[in-house]
C-alpha cells in the first residue's frame, strides 16, 4: 500500500448492498491506466470475502475489510473514499474512525448520514417511503444463531436488480445475477448506534454524485440527503442509472478524478 505514496493519488472504491469489488471493474480499470493507485475491498461476506452472511452480527463486522485497509494505510497517506449506494454508510464508519487518513469522500448515489441522527435514520427513512411492491422480488430473511437473531438479510432478485440496472448494458446484470450475495441494511445494530461525530465524520470533506435516472434511490432522495447533511460540491450524472459504475463509468471516473485532483 505503500507504494507510491506521495506520489500516486490512492483511491478506495466500496461497494453496495449485494455486490462486491467486481461491481468496480470497469472504473477501476479507468483510474488505473490514469496513473491512481486503486484499492476495491469485499466487504464482510461480498465478493470473494470467505465469510458467510451468518457470521455477520453488527454493521461494524460488515465493514471490517474496509475498516483494516484503512487503518493500515501508511503514516500520513490520506486517501479519497469512494462509497456506492450502501457504501455510503460503510464510508462514513471509516471517516467517523480515521479522518485524518481521509482526504475526501465522495458518495456515490449513496446513503449519506449526518451527524445528528442514529446512523439508521436515511435508511430508515428511505424504507419508510417505500411500500413492499418497491423491493419487488428482493428475498428478505432472518438468521437465527446459537444465542440471538442475527441481521435481516436481503437478496436482489432479478427483477430488482433489472431496475436498479436500467440503463447499464445486459451483460453487466446478467454479472450482477450471478455473482450477487445476500446483505442487509443492519438496521437493528444501527439503529442502537450514536450519531457519527462532528469531530470525526463530520470533518472530512464530502461530494456527493446525484444520478438523475436513479430508480433504486432517487434523485429526490439524494438530493434530500444532501440537504440534510450539506457537503461541499454536488455533481450530477444526467444518464446514470443506480449502477453508475457500469451505465455511465466515464463519467463516474471523470468526477471521482475531479475531487482526488482537488484535494490536499
Amino acid at each position: 500500500m505503500g507504494e507510491g505514496s506521495g506520489k500516486k493519488k490512492h483511491i478506495i472504491l466500496v461497494h453496495g448492498a449485494c455486490h462486491g469489488a467486481w461491481s468496480w471493474h470497469k472504473v477501476t480499470t479507468l483510474l488505473r491506466s490514469a496513473g491512481y493507485q486503486v484499492t476495491a475491498p469485499d466487504l464482510a461476506a461480498s465478493g470473494v470475502d470467505e465469510r458467510r452472511f451468518q457470521d455477520l452480527r453488527t454493521f461494524t463486522d460488515y465493514t471490517q475489510p474496509l475498516l483494516e485497509v484503512v487503518a493500515s494505510l501508511p503514516p500520513g497517506e490520506r486517501v479519497v473514499l469512494v462509497g456506492h449506494s450502501l457504501g455510503g454508510m460503510n464510508i462514513a464508519l471509516a471517516m467517523d474512525r480515521f479522518p485524518e487518513k481521509i482526504a475526501a469522500a465522495v458518495f456515490v448515489a449513496a446513503f449519506m448520514p449526518d451527524s445528528v441522527n442514529s446512523p439508521s435514520y436515511v435508511i430508515d427513512k428511505l424504507k419508510q417511503e417505500k411500500t413492499m411492491s418497491y423491493w419487488i422480488d428482493t428475498q428478505f430473511g432472518s438468521v437465527v444463531g446459537d444465542k440471538e437473531r442475527g441481521p435481516t438479510s436481503m437478496l436482489f432478485g432479478p427483477k430488482f436488480l433489472s431496475k436498479l440496472y436500467r440503463l447499464s448494458p445486459p451483460e453487466d446484470i446478467t454479472l450482477a445475477m450471478t455473482l450477487a450475495r445476500p446483505s442487509s441494511f443492519f438496521l437493528e445494530d444501527l439503529v442502537s448506534v450514536p450519531p457519527f461525530s462532528e469531530s470525526g465524520y463530520g470533518s472530512v470533506e464530502k461530494v456527493y454524485v446525484v444520478c438523475a435516472q436513479d430508480e433504486g434511490i432517487s434523485e429526490g432522495f439524494q438530493r434530500w440527503m444532501v440537504e440534510n447533511n450539506p457537503v461541499k460540491v454536488v455533481k450530477e450524472i444526467e444518464d446514470a442509472d443506480h449502477m453508475a459504475m457500469f451505465s455511465t463509468p466515464k463519467q463516474l471516473f471523470q468526477c471521482i478524478c475531479d475531487v482526488v485532483d482537488a484535494s490536499a
